[in-house]
């Protein structure tokens, strides 16, 4: 089979190459096998590839973290051979196996290109929202990198909650993005007076939450609200920040981290929870997956991950493995 083999660190997506003859892995007792349709792509995995990342697997192995597919092959009564499904695994590849509590099946409406990007991004923000932020209705929520694929998730949550959503973002274009799905508000965090900004739409209220996978904590806490919560996703711009405690001090507010992928570990009750709640919204439609417009392929995939570090992209990035009808 092809799949992306990773035997050294390497300098960046430009160097990933697609082996032709990858030998077809064999599902475990608690593994499915899968035929991958789509995989969803992100910023962790350039770092995981460069060897950046916080976990750093053994050498030589397949990157990749989101996908959706068929099952081929299980080993568990919960799931059989046919069944439409997205998960978590090392997914560039057309075959994997995965462990079957990394795995679910598929929203009946959703094609293969819109599940391939759930796995991680939409319970990372609705976890950081409604577990770590307790985000109420009428409260107002800054979004930061509105546009990107966890930021699209939240802005869409968000909007589901009740919030009223201060999206931001670097470009006109994705500004634009963000309010085609349901920001109410779109600030260009280039401009100097953006924190001025969220002020002026918040009447001077502030943000009661703010969402930031960029790396902005330090200056949105100049427009954040009294008893606001700032809540650390991620560092897109690759410094991790220090923060002045006293302007949490000043206005009483909370700083809180959000580890999706540690929930396994430390909470695994909440897990079930979340997706529960997601499946709801996706069932009711307040939730619809947005994709961005270049749909890259098994060959073409490096761009993609090119396209997420330049900051080309909006959205979900993700690589379709086929030619054939998305929904089969």
């Amino acid at each position: 089979m092809k799949a992306y083999v990773v035997n050294q660190w390497l300098k960046g997506p430009e160097d990933l190459t697609l082996s032709t003859n990858v030998p077809v892995p064999e599902p475990k007792e608690g593994e499915l096998q899968i035929q991958v349709k789509a995989v969803g792509l992100n910023f962790f995995d350039t770092l995981m590839i460069q060897g950046r990342y916080q976990i750093k697997p053994p050498f030589p192995f397949i990157p990749g973290g989101e996908f959706a597919g068929i099952v081929l092959k299980s080993t568990v009564a919960d799931f059989k051979a046919g069944d439409r499904v997205f998960g978590s695994a090392a997914s560039f590849a057309e075959v994997i196996t995965a462990p079957y509590r990394n795995v679910l099946p598929m929203p009946s409406s959703f094609t293969f290109e819109q599940a391939a990007g759930l796995y991680i991004t939409y319970p990372t923000s609705y976890a950081g929202l409604v577990l770590r932020a307790n985000l109420k209705a009428g409260e107002y929520c800054l979004i930061h990198a509105a546009a990107g694929g966890v930021g699209i998730a939240a802005v869409q949550i968000a909007k589901a909650l009740g919030a009223t959503v201060i999206a931001t973002a670097g470009s006109k274009e994705k500004l634009e993005v963000a309010k085609k799905f349901g920001a109410d508000f779109a600030i260009n965090y280039r401009d100097e007076n953006w924190t001025a900004q969220v002020k002026k739409v918040t009447n001077g209220h502030g943000a009661d939450v703010v969402y930031d996978p960029v790396g902005l904590i330090e200056e949105s806490t100049k427009c954040t609200a009294w008893n606001g919560r700032l809540l650390v996703i991620g560092f897109a711009k690759g410094q991790i920040e220090k923060l002045p405690l006293n302007r949490l001090l000043l206005k009483n507010i909370s700083a809180v981290g959000l580890h999706w992928g540690a929930y396994t570990k430390n909470e695994p009750e909440r897990i079930p929870e979340v997706w529960k709640a997601l499946f709801d919204l996706f069932e009711s439609g307040k939730l619809n997956p947005a994709l961005y417009e270049n749909i890259y392929s098994l060959a073409t995939l490096p761009r993609g991950l090119e396209a997420i570090n330049a900051r080309e992209s909006y959205a979900k990035v993700v690589a379709r493995f086929d030619q054939h009808d998305s929904k089969i």
